[in-house]
């Protein structure tokens, strides 16, 4: 009797298991969030594929270790990230803190330059539009994880993908600054008029009618 009972209780083929009998991978993320991870995850290899490309073509030391430095602490960000995505636990290397060396002096105004065209050859390829395929790269994946972090399911990948966040929006910046000391993303500004007027155009909001 007890085998009988045994065996009508084993799932047949074809059958939906039960919920408590899934995978606890599986069962911990939501449809949509597995499309966004997997939008993410090729993301991040799209970025590093092309960084391969970029240095091949790039001459100035500088921006080169700005590539293979992005490049290592992106590779280990990508293994957290799929990690994470795989299991649904703490990945074994936890999300880290990119670190870049570029000051934060930014140099204001524009300056006449060549107007841009497009390349006709590889063989055109500089360092100023190298720097700025790089920085496409960071900005665009800055911009989808913070989308995709807003609607994870698994807290885990969610604290993983949003944590990564602010390292891109650092290597972006990194990138801009170099950009911008030698003079490749020039900055303009308003008159100091026009700008003091923007400047001084809000006030801050009474505290005593805050509801407690």
């Amino acid at each position: 009797m007890q085998n009988q009972n045994q065996s009508n209780m084993a799932p047949q083929p074809g059958a939906q298991m039960p919920p408590n009998m899934m995978n606890t991978q599986s069962k911990d993320h939501g449809g949509h969030e597995l499309f966004d991870a997997h939008e993410v995850i090729a993301g991040v290899i799209s970025m590093l594929d092309q960084y391969q490309m970029y240095d091949q073509h790039i001459q100035d030391p500088e921006l080169k270790d700005i590539l293979k430095r992005q490049t290592s602490f992106v590779t280990t960000m990508y293994n957290s990230i799929v990690g994470s995505f795989s299991s649904g636990h703490d990945p074994q290397v936890p999300t880290q803190q990119y670190k870049m060396t570029q000051n934060h002096t930014t140099t204001y105004g524009i300056k006449p330059g060549a107007p841009k065209k497009p390349n006709q050859s590889v063989s055109e390829l500089s360092d100023k539009g190298l720097s700025a395929y790089m920085l496409g790269q960071t900005k665009s994946l800055s911009t989808l994880l913070a989308m995709t972090a807003l609607e994870m399911t698994n807290p885990v990948l969610r604290r993983v993908v949003a944590d990564s966040v602010p390292n891109f929006i650092e290597m972006s910046y990194e990138i801009f600054l170099y950009q911008n000391k030698h003079g490749y993303y020039q900055v303009p500004q308003l008159n100091e008029q026009d700008m003091n007027l923007m400047l001084q155009s809000y006030t801050t909001a009474p505290q005593q009618n805050l509801p407690q």
